[in-house]
């Protein structure tokens, strides 16, 4: 399959969402058996920088359900987190969504409605939304991955659910095949859509440069051995200039782990004419709306007990119906609480420390966080809103609190979330 970006472009125009000035009508999009608009995954939606999301969320499953936008700085009203923010979207009910992202980006969206989430996305209820940046880089291709793997278990057992293989990507089982001009420029778009799985995604045959991460843009990097760790619902954007050898392939694998094989995802062979060289591959714009620097001194700290409820299946949310996972602050707190409450504008630092015997992934809505240096003397030099934590290991992150509301903390592996390793925290 030949890609150009203006084909890309034109190809996906009847997925995107007209400029709010223009827009009368919410574009309506529903939540069906099998996937939103009953396909997995759901339609791309596309914005420029400054457009208007205006959608409908429409329920045609017979549970409730909602939409989360992961990543996105949305108004705390629309951040989907049902009951938290939003009530449940009932049965053969609707759901107004009307708010212009703030950031530019590759952004995740899925089911939300706690009680069913994990069961709603492991059976396809999710898709991506891209806000272009204005300043976009100049490639060839732009290129979405979406990286899902199949569940196991019955939609409405609450503790059913535990990744298998196959692995799929853009709904189909790979690899996906793609041809692209010798030293034509590729800008891959990675998302990882599974519920569960911490995947570690790699590119043979080319040197990648990873541009942005959970979609804000960061100062463009090799990463190590040529892969990225991706956490449930974390983004990378890679770019990198097809080989000048005719027929020279680019291969897109899933790492295996303990043994298990690696899982091809993508080929990209080159084919047609050469291309003129480019200069060297840069990254976007940062984004000017994020601090500078965060002022650790003068930071509310709070440490985070990430821990296990008896021996925990980590495919698993519950065991007889009873939670296997735990996030647990220093001091004992009424249910219902917040784990934090501060004021607009205050700088909070998180420890988030790993007592399971697994490795997790720590999320923070509404908001994107720096990871500090284990001696608090600086940060990673590019913005998440997940963070994976080793087993047995603590990572600290700092952020601004800035955007009012109630907001979720928790795991981003959904079984883990489900199981009680969530928590929120309030700005006001």
């Amino acid at each position: 399959m030949k890609l150009d970006r203006r084909a890309f472009l034109a190809g996906t125009a009847a997925l995107s969402l007209t400029p709010a000035r223009a827009q009368t009508q919410p574009r309506i999009i529903e939540a069906r058996a099998g996937g939103y608009d009953g396909a997995a995954p759901g339609p791309l939606l596309r914005l420029r920088k400054g457009e208007a999301l205006n959608l409908r969320l429409l329920n045609k499953l017979d549970q409730p359900t909602s939409i989360h936008w992961r990543g996105m700085r949305a108004p705390n009203a629309f951040d989907g987190v049902a009951p938290l923010n939003q009530k449940p979207v009932a049965p053969g009910e609707s759901f107004d969504i009307g708010f212009t992202p703030p950031d530019a980006g590759t952004f995740f969206y899925h089911a939300h409605a706690e009680t069913h989430m994990m069961q709603q996305v492991n059976h396809g209820l999710y898709g991506v939304l891209i806000v272009e940046e204005p300043d976009a880089p100049d490639v060839d291709h732009d290129v979405l991955a979406i990286i899902g793997d199949q569940m196991m278990g019955d939609q409405t057992d609450p503790c059913a659910g535990r990744p298998a293989l196959p692995v799929s990507i853009n709904g189909k089982l790979g690899p996906e095949k793609r041809e692209a001009a010798p030293r034509s420029r590729i800008r891959l778009r990675l998302v990882n859509a599974a519920s569960a799985r911490i995947m570690t995604i790699a590119l043979d045959g080319v040197q990648p440069y990873v541009i942005a991460i959970d979609g804000q843009p960061c100062r463009a990097f090799e990463p190590l051995r040529n892969s990225v760790p991706i956490a449930p619902g974390a983004r990378f954007d890679v770019m990198f200039d097809m080989p000048e050898q005719a027929d020279a392939n680019v291969r897109v694998t899933v790492r295996g782990a303990s043994g298990d094989p690696d899982i091809e995802l993508a080929v990209f062979t080159a084919r047609g004419s050469l291309q003129a060289a480019r200069p060297p591959i840069a990254a976007p714009a940062e984004n000017p709306l994020l601090p500078v620097e965060i002022k650790l001194q003068s930071a509310r700290r709070l440490d985070l007990a990430l821990e296990t409820v008896g021996p925990a299946d980590p495919g698993l949310a519950c065991s007889d119906g009873q939670p296997l996972w735990r996030l647990s602050p220093p001091k004992p707190m009424k249910a219902g609480a917040p784990l934090l409450s501060v004021k607009r504008g205050s700088v909070v630092s998180l420890g988030f420390v790993n007592r399971s015997q697994v490795n997790q992934a720590m999320r923070l809505h509404g908001h994107v966080m720096r990871q500090l240096h284990l001696m608090d003397d600086g940060w990673e030099p590019y913005w998440r809103d997940s963070v994976i934590v080793p087993a047995g290991r603590t990572v600290r992150v700092a952020f601004v609190a800035d955007n009012p509301g109630r907001w979720r903390i928790g795991s981003g592996i959904m079984a883990h979330a489900a199981g009680g390793m969530s928590g929120f925290f309030e700005v006001s």
